[in-house]
């Protein structure tokens, strides 16, 4: 491939803009795929019965896939000593492993099985085991996108550049559901064969772009007008996707239909593969840079969040004063004030991350919003079942993660509005936040089935922006250069948050449950299983949910207050920088 050419060369433009779009293509097709956890309340019955296990044995195997997180950032270091594409193909290889394991369990422990005369006896602790391993693998194909979009994309397209590739892997679970009613509409073990096979093919696809990803690309500070266009056509079309697979996911079908709307999904899953092959023929008028770009640093394309010394030094002088002024007009400055930062993106090791009382602001936000949306989808299965909505279980399925695909592409709004509306990104976090609380209320008083969907939707909605918009806040606030660790430090919350906000929802369950003799699998004994029904089994964990994101959203607004003049403190940088380069001055002394 020969190489880019200077900015205005034409061919070497060209040459970068393929190699941009073709990785961002890449990513969606990787995150599409790979949010292999969102499918679990699919197959989580099944895995329950085959296995003979209570609730709270199955929230633990629930657990342990969220546990695989906490490991997430061996993903991180993996990166220093092995090239992107071998990182992906070793997440593959980890999926590929544990879901296949999963898929024997059940082949070989369901008694309607033709292999059930085997009757293997899989120890538990393996089965934790391998769902722990895939908890892993989901974590590595997160970082390998992450690091894709950040070394491909300039500070001030990133962010949506991350938004959308993370907005697909709110679809998984919609992508899968069609999959499997293609497939097997009746056996939920498909969904764990599809876990382990479609991850790995669509690394294989994406495999050629990645390898054309440079390590540093020179161009980053070249910001071509046109890229915001292409972003908005992008996601249209991922809107359009997402009505698509609500439309047709909501409801099983079956044969010849069921193989039409698979066709359909995967045919607008490819339409985004237009952008590189017209990149080079849309090229004609980007040489202008975007007014938005200029306060890059231009010394280092990894470190585009940061101005240059001059500006910096100015812009840290104003955010002093500007904060001593508000300390003065506040009884309680200092508790905001303690610690807070002063600069956005400046590089946070993991010792100084730790340290930080923004941090564990974010961290708690996190902690109680957007993973008790992923422990609901978890608990989804059995919420429906105990309501007596076990038919539509894939419509509720399709529901969650269609408005959480919503929610993720919601999460690009600060930059489409970045000229109009001037808030902090902390600050739509916190936005974000506000439905997930409501819907928990609303689902406490009044258990039915139309209750169920529009908490469902909330949820799923509030959850997806968060999940979306973290990864370009944790790069904002603690640096770009620091995520592959620092944003994997941060989601060790969800496998914490797993256990504890699963062990309330299967304590409540148990407890309101009626045992119902079921017969052993594994050693022919027949055993009781806790089998609850009616709006007691979850009453009460909607309220402490309820209670639990209400703390969360109280974080997240304390995060806000005291990011605002870091966020204030860029966006008058940015002013500057753009003051100075249209009207350049000579510092040099006479």
């Amino acid at each position: 491939m020969p190489p880019p050419l200077a900015r205005g060369g034409g061919g070497g433009d060209d040459d970068e803009a393929w190699r941009r779009w073709a990785v961002l293509v890449s990513t969606v097709w990787i995150q599409a795929l790979t949010g292999t956890n969102f499918d679990f309340s699919a197959y989580s019955s099944a895995l329950k019965s085959s296995l003979g296990i209570s609730q709270e044995a199955l929230n633990c195997l629930a657990t342990a896939s969220d546990l695989g997180k906490a490991f997430g950032w061996s993903s991180g270091l993996a990166l220093l000593y092995m090239p992107l594409h071998g990182v992906l193909m070793v997440s593959a290889a980890l999926g590929l492993a544990a879901y296949a394991a999963q898929y024997c369990c059940l082949l070989f422990l369901n008694p309607s099985s033709a292999a059930a005369a085997s009757s293997l006896a899989i120890p538990y602790p393996l089965v934790f085991l391998v769902c722990l391993i895939a908890g892993c693998s989901i974590c590595w194909f997160n970082t390998v996108c992450f690091v894709l979009c950040i070394r491909s994309f300039s500070a001030s397209n990133r962010p949506l550049a991350l938004s959308l590739s993370i907005s697909f892997n709110g679809l998984s679970a919609a992508f899968y559901t069609l999959f499997a009613n293609a497939f097997s509409p009746t056996s939920p073990s498909v969904y764990l064969l599809l876990n382990a096979v479609l991850p790995l093919a669509a690394s294989i696809l994406a495999l050629p772009a990645i390898l054309l990803c440079h390590t540093q690309d020179s161009n980053l500070q070249s910001v071509p007008r046109y890229d915001r266009r292409v972003f908005l056509g992008l996601y249209i079309l991922a809107f359009i996707t997402g009505i698509y697979l609500v439309v047709f996911g909501s409801f099983t079908t079956t044969g010849s239909t069921a193989w039409v709307i698979l066709t359909g999904a995967m045919v607008l899953l490819a339409l985004p593969l237009i952008i590189p092959a017209c990149s080079s023929c849309s090229y004609l008028d980007t040489h202008s840079i975007d007014d938005s770009a200029s306060p890059l640093n231009h010394d280092d394309p990894h470190k585009p969040l940061l101005v240059n010394n001059n500006l910096q030094n100015e812009s840290n002088a104003m955010t002093e004063k500007t904060m001593e002024q508000q300390l003065q007009r506040t009884s309680c400055g200092t508790i905001l004030d303690k610690g807070r930062l002063v600069v956005l993106g400046e590089e946070h090791s993991a010792k100084r991350l730790i340290g930080c009382v923004d941090f564990w602001l974010y961290y708690t936000a996190y902690f109680c919003g957007a993973t008790v949306g992923l422990v609901y989808s978890n608990n989804l299965g059995q919420i429906a079942q105990s309501l007596h909505q076990q038919s539509q279980l894939t419509m509720l399925l399709a529901v969650y993660s269609s408005f959480s695909f919503f929610g993720r592409l919601l999460s690009a709004l600060p930059d489409f509005l970045h000229r109009k509306v001037s808030l902090a990104r902390t600050g739509w976090l916190a936005a974000a936040l506000v439905p997930m609380p409501m819907a928990f209320f609303l689902m406490w008083k009044q258990q039915d089935g139309s209750t169920l969907v529009l908490g469902t939707a909330l949820v799923g909605l509030s959850s997806g922006f968060i999940f979306a918009a973290a990864v370009s806040v944790t790069s904002e606030l603690f640096g770009p250069n620091s995520i592959g660790v620092n944003h994997n430090i941060l989601i060790t919350n969800i496998p914490l948050g797993s256990l504890l906000y699963g062990q309330i929802s299967a304590l409540v369950y148990d407890a309101n449950g009626q045992r119902m003799p079921v017969t052993d699998n594994r050693t022919g004994i027949i055993d009781t299983m806790i089998v609850c029904m009616g709006t007691k089994c979850y009453s009460t964990t909607f309220f402490v949910w309820g209670c639990i994101t209400f703390l969360g959203l109280a974080s997240s607004v304390v995060l806000f207050i005291r990011t605002k003049p870091a966020y204030a403190s860029t966006a008058a940088s940015r002013s500057s920088c753009k003051h100075l380069t249209k009207f350049p001055v000579n510092r040099e002394t006479p």
